[in-house]
């Protein structure tokens, strides 16, 4: 933990999610407003207003009156979207299953139900996964009337355009964003397809979610993906945190057998490092002994980088070579921290390099007829 202010923030979330029974700090004005921001940077604010509310109540000048009245504000925000997105996801499990498809929602809604308040996570888009790969999940998006504005460029869902609420909705045709590493990728692929053929539970709320087996490597694939990426927030690592304590011992066996050969050996430690230090998880809960040194490495991008890394501190770059090493070492750093992962990471840095050499000689070529 980088600060004293990110260990108070981290004392709060526990707090909120029912882990520690007290909250010992007394944080000033001054510090409960860098609090409200740190669970704003975190995508946190409806999860820890349940702490703040507690505390709100038994100490009422503590927290300042304005910004309860704000943190609460925004909750009951959350918890609507939360309520509008519950019935988006129904509405569209019932649409993709009148075509014959098999479904699940993934993370968001489905991770939202494991809260002590599920109305309280914060959410983002809803991620829906439709069996039957690209061509019948696109034709099928024809047929509904929903293929008009949306985006088709990546490799394992459609991004559809927003609809009239602002929702803002993946399907994915592939049940996980995967690995980097072919080889490995093809592995979490097929275990994925495996677990999500034993069935996905119809809720309470109208849709499907994949069992718990299912959830644990497709989330933590996210969650490595995303850290070495673009970054990674304690929404998602929360999310994991609330996924270990529902799986029972034989599913978190299950899972922790296969981490290598998946992939995800070297990202599942580092998290459960992170899990121990910030949610005090059991080792009994683990899938893999932890890992501090990457651990606490994955702990810095979290609270510095914030939700999805959003926020990250930007480096200043004052010359050519540290403008040019600065894009490379974020590439070359995943080699180190998930060695699983190296053999993508080569192959882009190999195209990056393709592509800038084979360019080289139409720059000169266009400068030298600009020149003239």
């Amino acid at each position: 933990m980088t600060t004293s202010l990110d260990q108070i923030f981290l004392a709060l979330l526990r707090f909120s999610l029912g882990i520690d029974e007290s909250f010992p700090h007394r944080p000033t004005a001054e510090e409960w407003g860098k609090l409200y921001a740190c669970a704003c940077r975190q995508s946190m604010v409806g999860v820890t207003f349940r702490g703040v509310s507690r505390l709100s109540e038994a100490s009422p000048a503590d927290v300042p009156q304005r910004l309860v009245m704000q943190w609460a504000c925004d909750a009951e925000v959350i918890a609507g979207l939360n309520d509008l997105q519950n019935r988006k996801a129904a509405r569209l499990t019932a649409l993709f299953e009148q075509q014959d498809h098999h479904t699940a929602v993934l993370k968001g809604q489905a991770n939202a139900r494991l809260y002590p308040d599920p109305l309280s996570r914060q959410p983002g888009d809803i991620d829906l996964y439709v069996d039957g790969g690209r061509e019948r999940a696109e034709a099928t998006l024809i047929a509904l009337g929903m293929a008009e504005g949306a985006d088709s460029k990546s490799p394992h869902h459609f991004h559809l355009a927003p609809d009239e609420d602002g929702i803002e909705v993946e399907v994915h045709f592939k049940p996980g964003s995967g690995n980097l590493n072919p080889r490995t990728d093809r592995r979490l692929q097929a275990y994925l397809m495996q677990r999500f053929a034993e069935g996905a539970a119809l809720c309470e709320t109208g849709f499907r979610v994949p069992s718990t087996a299912f959830a644990l490597a497709m989330q933590l694939s996210h969650i490595g993906r995303h850290a070495v990426q673009f970054g990674v927030g304690l929404r998602q690592v929360t999310d994991y945190y609330l996924l270990l304590r529902s799986a029972t011992d034989d599913e978190r066996r299950q899972i922790g057998a296969r981490l290598r050969e998946l992939g995800l050996r070297h990202v599942g430690k580092a998290l459960m490092w992170v899990l121990a230090e910030v949610y005090r998880l059991p080792k009994a809960l683990m899938i893999a002994k932890p890992d501090r040194r990457r651990g606490r490495w994955l702990l810095h991008r979290i609270l510095d980088g914030g939700n999805f890394g959003w926020y990250t501190t930007p480096r200043v770059a004052n010359t050519a070579w540290q403008r040019f090493y600065g894009g490379r070492r974020h590439a070359l750093g995943l080699i180190w921290f998930c060695p699983e992962e190296s053999h993508g990471v080569l192959r882009e840095e190999r195209r990056y390099w393709w592509n800038l050499f084979v360019t080289i000689p139409q720059r000169i070529k266009n400068r030298s007829l600009t020149i003239d």
